[in-house]
């Protein structure tokens, strides 16, 4: 579990991606790694994934098949800037919203609006993700916890701060970028619970 809170901007340092060996990143980074051991979890950009190499400055993960068709970690390249975050840890402050760091599909950037020292990024989520997002809502764009400031028939709009806009990789996209998009998870629990007393009254 997250916090969608960003602890630091890591850079991808090396990727390997063969057929006979599962992909691989490594990350170079300073904060995540205090207290990280190997088998702990860190959200890149958002998704959930397993430590399984550690140095003085780095951590390596694998991604797995569903981790590549679900998000946007296979389109990265050497020298990236990632979003990166250790899970929470029992007793820590909340400051964002829980995130699971499952992401549930990939949007687009659409356009970018300067707002004073503010910048207001429209996105297009996947059209299934759209009930799931409200104005006002949480929703994790790139492991980041954002407000949905305003929604439209095909987007949503978050506003980003001057300090989110140096501190997560957000702030560096232009129009058209890729990013994960991981939606509050108590919207998906209330369409369940719908669904099951649905059949029930059938």
């Amino acid at each position: 579990m997250f916090t969608g809170i960003v602890e630091e901007m890591g850079t991808v340092a090396h990727i390997v991606s063969t057929q006979e060996q599962a992909n691989q990143i490594t990350i170079t980074c300073r904060t995540v790694l205090e207290g990280t051991r190997i088998g702990d979890s860190i959200a890149v950009n958002g998704t959930c994934l397993t430590v399984t190499a550690l140095t003085a400055d780095s951590f390596t993960v694998g991604l797995s098949p569903e981790t590549l068709r679900r998000t946007n970690l296979g389109r990265l390249h050497v020298g990236d800037p990632v979003n990166l975050e250790r899970a929470l840890a029992f007793g820590g402050r909340m400051g964002g919203h829980y995130v699971q760091g499952h992401v549930d599909g990939v949007g687009e950037i659409v356009a970018i609006v300067p707002e004073g020292d503010s910048k207001r990024v429209t996105i297009r989520p996947p059209a299934a993700l759209l009930p799931y997002i409200v104005e006002k809502g949480y929703i994790a764009v790139d492991g980041v916890s954002l407000t949905v400031a305003e929604m439209g028939r095909e987007t949503f709009t978050v506003a980003l701060v001057a300090y989110t806009q140096s501190a997560v990789i957000m702030g560096r996209q232009t129009v058209g970028a890729l990013v994960n998009i991981e939606v509050d998870i108590i919207a998906k629990y209330v369409e369940r619970l719908l669904e099951a007393y649905r059949q029930e009254a059938r």
